[in-house]
């Protein structure tokens, strides 16, 4: 029955030490190994896209702070 029982149990490691440094580091490899990176297009065009969409929101933002700063300026007149 202890037989059992430590099977059921999760083994409990210390990841401090440094077999578990290094068991972290290679399931860290693996992992980035499975990651699929996208093309340098691809990224170029995301990147472009985003800081165009940056502008205009800051700018919309930016005229609409104005317009209500404008606004509240001349109601306290």
């Amino acid at each position: 029955m202890d037989a059992k029982k430590r099977m059921a149990e999760p083994e409990k490691k210390n990841y401090l030490s440094p077999s578990g440094i290094r068991l972290f580091l290679l399931e860290v490899r693996n992992e980035f190994r499975k990651i699929v990176w996208p093309a340098k297009k691809t990224t170029a065009g995301l990147t472009g896209f985003v800081v165009l969409l940056v502008i205009l929101i800051s700018l919309y933002l930016g005229s609409v702070d104005f317009l209500l700063g404008k606004l509240v300026s001349s109601v306290l007149r």
